[in-house]
């Protein structure tokens, strides 16, 4: 979250201060294991599906294979049970067999079927979670962090890679309420940030239709009663490897002629 810098006592020229923001992707443990391998290091830059890591796969390879063993058991079962009501129904036909033979050769049948579709739903998510050993990144991007390290057991949920998004990033502030119709979805904004020369093109991306109250680090106890709104403007024209967290300065071309 960025400071309003317009509260207030504070500046009167219509330029708000936010951070530059962009996407964090965190890629977790589908379970609790070892890490097995890492294959990447921080400042990378990686592509969409690339193997980042991977996690010891042994105990779900012997899942897979005892999910296969249980489908190979109940594909025979149904070729047994196809046989038998095959059979059933002829001697039923010769009336050498009863309604009720029958019957229970279309309920072993039935049972046999659905023995076979739950073995084949095992078997599926036995694999999907082996897939789910190898760690990919789902976007193009640069990997930002690596919290832990190859031999290091891994719990389930923590957090293995993160990969910094290569998507053009975006500041975040917030809008003062009376200027709140100046400013929508499009409006082009002028953004200075701390270390880039020259000035940046910008959009309004989007403006929360929820009000909230200035953020806690505003100047005064006065200007925290003041209602803003979160306020994200793309940066049409940003540099290659501006990271997050880097002050900005927003000034709306809505506020040119204002002197808001």
């Amino acid at each position: 979250m960025c400071a309003l810098a317009a509260c207030g006592g504070g500046r009167g020229d219509g330029v708000l201060v936010g951070t530059v923001e962009r996407t964090l992707v965190e890629l977790d443990a589908p379970v609790s294991e070892m890490l097995l391998e890492m294959r990447v290091h921080r400042g990378q830059d990686v592509h969409r599906a690339e193997v980042l890591a991977r996690l010891d796969p042994t105990l779900v390879e012997a899942d897979v294979a005892n999910a296969e063993a249980t489908l190979a058991g109940a594909r025979t079962g149904l070729v047994t049970a196809e046989n038998d009501l095959a059979r059933m129904t002829r001697l039923h036909a010769s009336r050498v067999a009863s309604d009720q033979d029958l019957e229970r050769a279309r309920l072993s049948h039935d049972e046999a079927t659905a023995r076979l579709r739950e073995a084949e739903a095992r078997l599926a998510a036995a694999r999907h979670r082996l897939e789910d050993m190898t760690i990919t990144s789902p976007v193009d991007g640069v990997v930002d962090q690596i919290p832990f390290d190859p031999g290091e057991r891994v719990p389930a949920g923590g957090v293995i890679v993160v990969v910094l998004d290569a998507a053009a990033p975006w500041v975040r502030v917030w809008l003062p309420e009376p200027r709140l119709a100046a400013v929508r979805p499009g409006t082009p904004a002028e953004v200075r940030i701390d270390g880039v020369a020259t000035p940046l093109r910008g959009r309004v991306l989007d403006v929360a239709r929820e009000p909230e109250f200035t953020p806690h680090f505003a100047l005064t106890e006065r200007d925290r009663v003041h209602l803003v709104y979160e306020t994200r403007v793309a940066l049409d024209d940003a540099p290659p490897g501006l990271r997050p967290g880097i002050p900005a300065e927003v000034r709306f071309d809505a506020d040119a002629g204002s002197g808001a």
